[in-house]
């Protein structure tokens, strides 16, 4: 038998648009809602179809547990899309909210919800849910979207009802007006007077112990030659340190004690630092 090739053109075309004709979408489909312990079989069961929608309103109970079974099909040819959800929309809000079906490489597919799996705001929604379903997946196939059924929750209104807290929403908050603590105090004076003359009660102690290890005064004189800005900023900055911190005892704040402690500080630290190199060549070459 022989095709002439206008013929041939004609048989592609063909095959190429039943192939983009094909769609997803489902058989086999229904619809169960059965109260608490009604058993496997025990229930509302209705027939879920693809071209249209239930004209009976359902109606999911407080107890009641609703069942979906269907098969996705690829044209004609049962088969697991990449996405199978089911979704139940309120009109008066706009909400909606969607489960993933738990669809077998069959194309087999199923999905149960209770009143604890939805949102609060269709629990309390006096409107009815229209409930879709979505089938897609890679590929050329036109995805299903459809209606299949209206539903009604129904709430015990004798039973409390839990709502969530709202969410956190960032924005302007109230100016914070921050207490600082108060200024810490001084001692009274007779606690401070008490600790300051004990403290000048040990300098003649330190001077006697100085003097009986050895001390040497005669010295003082080749120490003030050899290196005399070194030791007399050496010695300068000790007692301006000191009375830096008598100002911070009594008047002064830290942000003005640490500059001046860190002035005189490093004044004491290379003063220093030439003093004790002029002591040390008076101790290499013998002089004690």
């Amino acid at each position: 038998m022989r095709f002439s090739l206008s013929e041939l053109f004609s048989i592609s075309a063909i095959a190429v648009s039943v192939v983009s004709a094909a769609g997803w979408s489902f058989q086999d489909g229904s619809v169960t809602i059965a109260a608490k312990g009604a058993g496997v079989d025990g229930g509302s069961k209705q027939s879920l179809s693809p071209d249209s929608i239930l004209p009976k309103e359902l109606s999911l109970g407080t107890t009641d547990s609703l069942k979906i079974v269907l098969t996705t099909v690829e044209g004609k040819t049962p088969k697991r899309p990449h996405q199978a959800f089911f979704t139940l929309f309120e009109s008066q809000t706009g909400l909606e909210e969607s489960w993933p079906l738990n669809v077998k490489d069959n194309g087999k597919a199923k999905l149960s919800l209770s009143h604890k799996d939805l949102p609060h705001q269709f629990v309390t929604s006096s409107a009815p849910l229209t409930a879709k379903v979505t089938i897609a997946s890679f590929g050329s196939s036109k995805p299903f979207n459809a209606r299949v059924f209206p539903l009604k929750i129904n709430r015990d209104s004798a039973a409390p009802l839990t709502i969530p807290a709202a969410p956190l929403r960032y924005g302007k908050l109230p100016e914070i007006h921050h207490i600082f603590r108060a200024d810490p105090k001084s001692p009274p004076m007779i606690v401070s007077g008490f600790f300051a003359l004990a403290v000048v009660a040990t300098l003649p102690v330190l001077l006697g112990a100085w003097l009986a290890l050895g001390a040497n005064f005669n010295h003082l004189g080749k120490a003030m030659n050899g290196a005399p800005i070194s030791h007399a900023l050496f010695l300068g900055s000790v007692v301006g340190i000191e009375g830096v911190f008598f100002l911070y005892y009594t008047t002064w704040n830290l942000f003005q004690t640490l500059p001046a402690v860190g002035v005189l500080g490093a004044v004491a630290i290379v003063s220093g630092s030439r003093a004790l190199s002029e002591v040390q060549e008076r101790r290499l070459a013998g002089e004690r």
